[in-house]
């Protein structure tokens, strides 16, 4: 397997530095809802940790919770509470949604509120090393002290001042110089340190929690294109500098970025308002539907969110579902070679996660079972195989209107087995009139020699 590292700008194999792959994600920031950007991203990590267990890797994922930041704090005064309560909120609907999207959950979600003590450790530590200094209860670290910052993002210095919306702060060694530590505000949260109460900066916070929970070096740290520069950036600085270990991370892994409209220029962002939230969007489609839409693109290229593209990924679901109905009975063998189209799709997965090309073969796969179904031949097998290869990319391939007609199933069966029994008597037309009926009620009837089958329409 083969996978892309921002760090290195190149394809490389992936070997876990033990027998566990530890991968960190960046989560959310509490200050609000999450929207399908989001969605994007924690999709594409899922299917990475399913397919990491699919080739018989273990995977402990940590993902963060950033529940301590100015628009949390903002936020939070606005609507008269606390900025516990407002994470509470948002952590809540979270969890909803991702389990509504069939995201596996993490094994730990973090809070930064609960490793500030850890916090407090590494900037002492840093501090008392030369790498940070305090200004009148704010501390920075010392970014030119670190020669290889800027590597991650591959820009000049210069270059990342010039285009960075860093605020002029004369107190600073330097411009670029960033904050590890913040004084509050009146009225803002704070916590007691050797150098002032305070709060912590946004970078240190994923430092502290990733050498807490995986260790001084992981293998996969992931998020967004947009957290390249300067979150990432400066979590290498301070975490190796920390440490003294270096590389922090084996393979930075970041996901293109989601916009709405092509003439939209900013990312689909919350503060800029641009956004359909998860919740919208699970009201109007399928986790299927969305994952489907979602991995039709490579993972790192950006993507215009469309409609039409997701109503075109629920129509091309139903062709996958239909591979799945039920073959015929009392044949024995497979007819389809399953094997040439799961090598195919780990050919593509081990190629820097080529989802469109792994959903390529899964069409093809199911275009086989269709053929060789309606020759009559037994493709049982290769329907196991196209379940199973679906479930990495988190596909259930199910109806998701199956469980609300369930207690339906019994009067078509009724209704189809009176038709088979007018047809018997040669009374076609009774037999087509129940026919056109249940076709007007999105119910299909198939014949073939082995007798009638009925399946649901999509409802989409």
């Amino acid at each position: 397997m083969r996978l892309y590292d921002t760090l290195s700008g190149e394809k490389r194999d992936f070997t876990p530095r033990s027998d566990e792959v530890t991968m960190y994600v960046c989560g959310p920031n509490l200050y609000g809802p999450c929207h399908i950007g989001h969605a994007l991203s924690y999709l594409f990590f899922d299917v990475l940790r399913r397919y990491l267990e699919y080739k018989g890797h273990r995977v402990r994922q940590v993902q963060n919770f950033t529940d301590i930041e100015d628009r949390i704090i903002q936020v939070a005064q606005d609507d008269g509470t606390t900025i516990g309560a407002l994470a509470e909120q948002y952590i809540a609907r979270f969890l909803e949604e991702m389990t509504a999207l069939g995201v596996q959950p993490a094994h730990e979600y973090p809070r930064a509120t609960d490793y500030i003590d850890r916090m407090i450790q590494i900037i002492a530590d840093l501090i008392e090393r030369g790498h940070a200094y305090e200004v009148e209860g704010d501390v920075y670290f010392r970014v030119r002290g670190f020669e290889s910052y800027g590597r991650l993002s591959r820009r000049p210095m210069e270059e990342m001042r010039a285009g960075s919306r860093i605020e002029i702060d004369p107190r600073k060694e330097d411009p670029m110089d960033f904050a590890l530590w913040k004084v509050s505000k009146e009225g803002e949260p704070s916590w007691p340190t050797p150098w002032g109460p305070g709060r912590p900066g946004w970078h240190i916070e994923c430092t502290a929690m990733s050498l807490s929970l995986l260790g001084d070096q992981i293998d996969i740290h992931g998020g967004g294109q947009d957290v390249i520069f300067p979150h990432h950036e400066n979590e290498i600085a301070q975490s190796e500098t920390y440490t003294g270990l270096s590389p922090f991370v084996r393979f930075w892994v970041h996901n293109g970025l989601l916009r709405l409209s092509e003439d939209d220029t900013e990312k689909m962002s919350r503060h800029v308002g641009n956004i359909i939230s998860c919740r919208d969007a699970l009201a109007q489609h399928s986790p299927d539907t969305l994952r489907l839409y979602f991995f039709s693109s490579h993972y790192r290229s950006p993507l215009t969110y469309s409609e039409e593209g997701v109503a075109a990924a629920d129509r091309a679901l139903e062709r996958l579902r239909n591979a799945l109905r039920p073959a015929p009975e009392g044949e024995t063998g497979d007819s389809v070679d399953a094997d040439a189209f799961r090598d195919r799709f780990t050919s593509a997965m081990d190629d820097d996660l080529n989802t469109p090309q792994a959903v390529a073969a899964l069409f093809d796969l199911a275009r086989e079972i269709n053929r060789q179904r309606e020759a009559g031949r037994s493709v049982s097998s290769a329907q196991a195989t196209l379940r199973q290869l679906a479930s990495v990319l988190g596909l259930t391939l199910s109806d998701p209107a199956d469980d609300e007609r369930k207690d339906a199933h019994p009067f078509i069966d009724l209704l189809v087995e009176t038709r088979s029994r007018l047809r018997a008597e040669r009374n076609f037309q009774l037999g087509d009139s129940i026919r056109d009926q249940l076709d007007e009620l999105g119910v299909t009837l198939e014949d073939s020699p082995d007798g009638t089958k009925w399946r649901f329409k999509s409802l989409r």
